[in-house]
């Protein structure tokens, strides 16, 4: 069976969004690295209960940080990221593996990671596309296994498009988590960040998604 190949549009305007991020790379380096995600780690740690040694996917993982905070809480962490600046960059920080994959061709195997942390990197998948990436997210998850996900939201209708020169899949709430649940997952829970604003001020949905375990 030939290989499938994604629409040749959304490779372009991926191409573009990793264009963005090689540029910058540094300089995101600098203005992301002291950013409090705390919250997140706890929502994706938690849903995987035990003391044991996690497998984690950090999907998405630009230049490192997320890495290094899981991997320093004692985690087996692989890096996925599209931008080989931020592949090289995350290496060198962290010393983990870091996989260069663009998210339209992911090569993921299946069953191999306790738990995914998406954070900040879905939305940059074109909707056309969202739901295969899901699928392949999920595939890669052992039975039981959470994808925890961070996106920025539409308050009052979904749209995509580029800001800038990054495409972003900008969805409501609902919309999240309807083609969450499409691609298999268990919503279990998800709130709305930064935390302690009113809700018209919260542009970050978070959700917990577990894979059934039968």
């Amino acid at each position: 069976m030939p290989e499938k190949e994604a629409p040749r549009w959304p490779l372009d305007v991926t191409a573009r969004t990793l264009h963005d991020y090689d540029s910058v790379a540094e300089s995101f380096w600098v203005g992301t690295r002291d950013h409090d995600v705390t919250q997140n780690y706890a929502a994706l740690l938690d849903a995987l209960t035990g003391e044991r040694q996690l497998r984690l996917l950090d999907f998405g993982c630009g230049p490192g940080r997320d890495l290094l905070a899981l991997t320093a809480m004692g985690h087996l962490v692989i890096g996925l990221d599209g931008s080989p600046v931020f592949a090289d960059m995350a290496r060198a920080r962290s010393g983990c593996t870091v996989l260069n994959q663009n998210f339209l061709r992911l090569d993921l195997g299946e069953r191999r990671f306790d738990g995914v942390f998406a954070n900040a990197s879905l939305f940059h998948v074109p909707r056309v596309e969202l739901s295969r990436v899901l699928d392949e997210l999920f595939a890669c998850l052992v039975p039981g296994g959470v994808l925890f996900c961070s996106n920025p939201r539409a308050f009052e209708r979904d749209w995509e498009g580029f800001k800038g020169e990054r495409y972003g899949t900008f969805l409501t709430r609902e919309s999240w988590l309807d083609v969450i649940a499409r691609a298999g997952f268990v919503v279990e829970r998800h709130f709305l960040r930064p935390t302690g604003k009113l809700p018209e001020e919260q542009p970050w949905l978070a959700v917990v998604a577990r894979r059934p375990s039968a």
